[in-house]
């Protein structure tokens, strides 16, 4: 089978290769794979500024969804023709308190697919039955792939954040996390929902915009902090979601965010935080961080694509397995918020 695979910890070093098809054990299922999404964890491996470790080489991809082509024989509520998608969460330990009270993302041990055990950008993947969930006939595999980043975004607004009608929210980074953020705070009622990216975010700020931001800002163009503390009774945003990738994109925030306000911040980001942190102590602030999801939010996420509830296409484009680098660098070049990819 073909399969995309990251060989070493240098620039670029992705290529695609024909591998064997995995065998599955008793409790795995061989997916075949009709929709995975380039992650933004993906482009990182492939130009090696990542800050995380890989098992060299791997196969990458980490959102995807298929048609089951083999069962194994303990697998029980999963059949062959299945459509279904699958968690991330490719090996955890079971043994431990996270894992033992459903929060296995969590699990010192887990492995995902994509850096730690083979993924999906490949012809056919192993998944363990239990990461799988069921897909209706009429969501689109192009929709199932983003199921993954919507449940990232679901994560970070509806389980771990606190918006009321009327309250002002702050979204930073307009990449496929923001844009998906951006739509599970909508569902809560903001009175003022704010978009933050730069002059390269244009088309995806434009996005943002038919995704239901009320205001954009570009922050190299714009003071964001003084343009959102001019919001609504001046104290500052009630809620500042942080989608970017750098460390210290958390400095506006505690600059924008009112006094007993929160912040969620789901970017990554390796270089270290170089300011005071003063200000959170001062303001009361609650600093939240969020990572990854588990079931409850696989299903609640898969509810509101099936209910019509997320607008996925205006943020993707639809390429082929073998058209993967044009993919990549589009996606790179700020042009599209998600490329996906169809073997």
């Amino acid at each position: 089978m073909r399969a995309l695979v990251n060989y070493e910890r240098s620039p670029f070093k992705v290529e695609m290769r024909e591998k064997p098809t995995p065998e599955i054990g008793d409790d795995d299922v061989l997916l075949s794979v009709r929709g995975v999404g380039v992650c933004g964890s993906d482009l990182h491996q492939w130009h090696a500024s990542h800050s995380w470790p890989v098992n060299y080489p791997v196969t990458l991809g980490h959102e995807f969804g298929g048609i089951i082509s083999q069962v194994g024989k303990k697998v029980q509520g999963f059949k062959e023709g299945d459509r279904v998608v699958s968690e991330t969460a490719a090996s955890i330990c079971n043994q431990c308190v996270y894992c033992r009270s459903g929060n296995y993302n969590l699990c010192p041990k887990r492995l995902g697919f994509g850096y730690g055990l083979d993924g999906a950008m490949a012809d056919f993947v192993r998944v363990p039955s239990r990461c799988l969930h069921h897909v209706p006939d009429h969501v689109p595999f192009e929709d199932a792939a983003m199921t993954e980043p919507g449940c990232v975004a679901c994560n970070a607004v509806l389980e771990l954040s606190h918006i009321s009608p009327g309250d002002t929210v702050v979204v930073l980074g307009p990449g496929t996390i923001g844009l998906m953020v951006l739509q599970m705070c909508k569902l809560c009622g903001p009175g003022k929902l704010v978009l933050v990216g730069t002059s390269k975010d244009t088309e995806r700020l434009e996005m943002g915009r038919l995704l239901g931001a009320d205001l954009t800002i570009m922050s190299d163009q714009e003071d964001v902090v003084a343009k959102v503390q001019s919001l609504g009774d001046g104290f500052g945003a009630h809620l500042v979601i942080d989608c970017v990738g750098i460390s210290e994109t958390l400095k506006p925030c505690l600059e924008m965010v009112r006094p007993a306000g929160q912040i969620t911040k789901v970017g990554w980001g390796k270089a270290p935080v170089g300011f005071s942190l003063d200000p959170l102590v001062q303001k009361a602030v609650t600093l939240q961080g969020s990572f990854s999801h588990n079931y409850k939010t696989w299903e609640r996420v898969i509810g509101l694509m099936a209910n019509g509830q997320l607008n996925l296409a205006p943020m993707r484009r639809v390429f082929s397995l073998a058209d993967w680098e044009t993919a990549f660098k589009t996606m790179d070049s700020l042009a599209i918020a998600k490329s996906v990819l169809v073997p």
